[in-house]
């Protein structure tokens, strides 16, 4: 059986042993002591779970909203070398047609099944369903109200394939949405919002359960008005996505949230643009220009836009500058994503019946290597 030999791996409730792995038709088949295991590769870096990335927008110089399954095949490779082996490709406020463009584009790569590097896990749906008063860096011309009949022509497209639907429950039509979500089993995520804690509340009690990008295009917490912020953190039904470059979130404001959540509630994101990985200066984000300098990434006017984060980094960050466990950051990475997509059957965790999706990371958080489903899909 072919795997990996002598290696130290993260076993979830376990922590870091070393041992061995067995993998045969793209699973893991085996784990343990015995070393009839004919290695794919020698390494001292620790085996982790496959990173799953559930808001990404593109990266090398693509993005999901190209509508093209080349641009898809693109950020599958190029986030493979950060340790990602699975993601939701990100879709922006934008108008209908260019919408269902991107989505039908999903739709293709999922059927065919052949990626270049990490899987495409399905969608998450970042508007158009979002407040006009907190579009971030979404357009606010294509911004459309909360309706389930729309957003089934949009699963539709994309093969039922959306995940999470980013949206403002205080919008019209806003708590019909979430609920119609929550029937047909997508995740109903907070987001681009002004609404009150009083609103979250309420879209919590209709099914929502998910905070996009928390902290940012949102209501902030006041002691007088908790807002979605205060939410967030309060409610246990709410997994907080977070963007962790310390650019889009403080350190100390990281650290508020975290120390505020249950363990598997908080889950890492990059929410990368097509800049990722690409030379600073001019780039896009759904339709607008995006400039691009030091790790930051801002509209004309100022506005942060996505990140250029690469979620090794993310996780670096999180254990060197906010202080938190190496096993804690990687399941905010792993663990915490796939539970939350619903694909923790399969993948997020190192156990036998699973999938092969893994990662090496070497002391300094650089990935050595990259499996998908029991392929070298990157290599350093």
């Amino acid at each position: 059986m072919k795997g990996l030999k002598n290696v130290k791996v993260y076993i979830r409730n376990v922590g870091i042993v070393k041992t061995n792995i067995g993998i045969e038709n793209g699973k893991i088949a085996y784990i343990g002591d015995d070393e009839n295991i004919e290695p794919i590769f020698e390494t001292d870096g620790v085996v982790v779970p496959g990173f799953i990335d559930e808001h990404i927008h593109g990266a090398g110089g693509s993005d999901a909203m190209d509508g093209t399954v080349d641009a898809l095949q693109t950020i599958s490779e190029f986030v493979a070398r950060e340790g990602t082996t699975g993601f939701l490709a990100t879709t922006m406020t934008q108008s209908p047609e260019n919408i269902t463009n991107a989505l039908k584009a999903v739709k293709k790569i999922r059927e065919k099944g052949e990626y270049k590097g990490a899987e495409v896990l399905g969608v998450h749906l970042e508007g158009p369903f979002i407040s006009p008063k907190h579009v971030g860096a979404q357009p606010l011309e294509y911004v459309a109200t909360p309706n389930a009949e729309l957003f089934d022509k949009y699963n539709e497209a994309s093969g039922n394939s959306i995940k999470i639907v980013t949206l403002a429950p205080e919008v019209e039509g806003g708590l019909e949405l979430v609920k119609h979500l929550g029937n047909i089993g997508v995740v109903a995520s907070v987001g681009h919002t002004g609404g009150k804690y009083a609103d979250v509340v309420n879209a919590v009690a209709a099914g929502a359960t998910n905070v996009t990008h928390t902290y940012n295009a949102q209501t902030g917490l006041h002691h007088r008005e908790a807002g979605v912020v205060g939410a967030a953190m309060l409610l246990d039904e709410l997994n907080c996505e977070m963007i962790c470059d310390t650019i889009h979130v403080s350190v100390p404001a990281i650290k508020l949230v975290i120390k505020n959540k249950p363990h598997d509630k908080y889950t890492l994101i990059t929410d990368a643009m097509r800049a990722k990985g690409m030379p600073d200066g001019k780039s896009e984000l759904g339709g607008q220009e995006v400039f691009v300098k030091n790790g930051e990434a801002r509209l004309a006017d100022g506005t942060l836009a996505g990140s250029v984060l690469k979620m090794n980094v993310a996780i670096k960050n999180l254990v060197e500058k906010v202080g938190v466990p190496f096993t804690d950051a990687i399941d905010f990475a792993t663990y915490n994503p796939a539970k939350n997509i619903g694909v923790l059957c399969d993948r997020g965790t190192i156990e036998v019946g699973k999938r092969a999706d893994l990662t090496v990371l070497n002391s300094d958080f650089e990935v050595l290597c990259t499996l998908v489903n029991g392929k070298i899909v990157y290599k350093k």
